[in-house]
């Protein structure tokens, strides 16, 4: 399909209400293939019948996944209700796909550290932070430099899922590593200002607020692409952060490599380390590990609970209970799982 005026109004319609870039990409493709599957037909011209026969095409003939399918599905709301002003809630027979509970893919420490094993360079430090620190890809891909704070063994993850910023603990094997990264960082930072680049995508308008801010080194991502393109939003030419792909394939192959016979990937560290604290006696209860890995409450971080296998050790004590304090609770419950698990410098 090429260029389409009402393919941009749904853009502006997702972007006003500042939904991730993700959402927005994710819409419009929803958007464009539920088009094309009606001959190219404008979406006002079609209505409860054609949704349907959309969505049963994706269920019956493409068997996709009940997640996919709702996926579609909020696609079209959002389009009718925000861009058409027709509101699919109005219509009858629209049917949401009954989600299935998954047990998610957890590593033990031996086949964590066997991955880190295989990986160098940037792509173990991007695969460290995911599980020393439980970050999502997009989130430590995104990292940049004023967002790590070595004196306090933290860092600051920024609009994060759901548009949230929290503060996650650094592990201190990566403290070395990440400083030595900085400075070859900073190296090429001033090379791209020597060859007239060195700016910087901002978030928001803060570019036109702090005209100097998009040169200024700490905006700079921790982990740049390997050349200069032009910026996904702006079309500018400068030096973007890594793309998500480069190290999807980057744990991809580390994980054939090993052997290991499990459909592990970026987020499957992630799960691992939330895993390994409760292996080690972090209290579900216990506040600051929603915290860490970023979920609204303890009914999402049960789910994590199914493959884990507990030891006995007592809970940790919540800082509001009784001592220790909410910092040294974070250090016993990353005690547990930072030691022999390949978190250990990569050339």
């Amino acid at each position: 399909m090429s260029h389409s005026p009402f393919l941009d109004k749904v853009r502006e319609a997702v972007r006003v209400r500042h939904y991730a870039r993700t959402t927005e990409k994710t819409y419009v493709h929803w958007v464009k293939c539920f088009i094309l599957f009606h001959g190219k037909r404008h979406p006002k011209d079609m209505g409860e019948t054609e949704v349907r026969s959309f969505l049963s095409d994706l269920a019956v003939r493409k068997r996709v996944a009940p997640a996919t399918q709702n996926q579609a599905l909020c696609a079209l709301v959002f389009l009718y209700k925000s861009v058409l002003d027709k509101p699919l809630g109005e219509m009858q027979g629209l049917v949401w796909a009954k989600s299935r509970q998954h047990i998610p893919v957890v590593l033990s420490t031996e086949e964590v550290a066997a991955i880190l094993g295989q990986l160098r360079g940037t792509h173990w430090l991007i695969a460290g932070l995911q599980y020393g620190s439980g970050l999502r890809l997009r989130e430590s891909i995104r990292l940049r430099v004023h967002d790590l704070d070595f004196l306090r063994r933290a860092m600051v993850v920024r609009h994060g899922k759901g548009g949230k910023d929290r503060v996650v603990t650094l592990a201190g094997q990566l403290l070395t590593p990440l400083r030595r990264h900085l400075a070859r960082r900073q190296d090429l930072f001033d090379a791209d200002r020597t060859a007239g680049f060195g700016t910087v995508s901002l978030p928001w308008a803060l570019a036109r607020k702090y005209p100097r801010a998009e040169s200024e080194w700490g905006w700079q991502f921790v982990f740049p692409s390997s050349r200069i393109g032009a910026d996904p939003v702006s079309a500018i030419r400068r030096r973007h952060h890594i793309h998500a792909s480069a190290v999807q394939k980057a744990i991809k192959t580390a994980v054939r490599a090993t052997g290991i016979p499990k459909r592990a990937t970026c987020h499957t560290l992630r799960h691992s380390f939330a895993t390994h604290l409760l292996e080690g006696g972090a209290d579900i209860r216990f506040p600051s590990l929603s915290l860490l890995i970023d979920h609204t409450g303890v009914s999402m971080t049960a789910v994590i609970l199914l493959p884990a296998r507990f030891r006995d050790r007592p809970a940790l004590t919540h800082p509001k209970l009784g001592n220790p304090s909410l910092t040294e609770n974070l250090n016993l419950e990353l005690r547990h799982f930072k030691e022999n698990i390949g978190l250990r410098e990569r050339p």
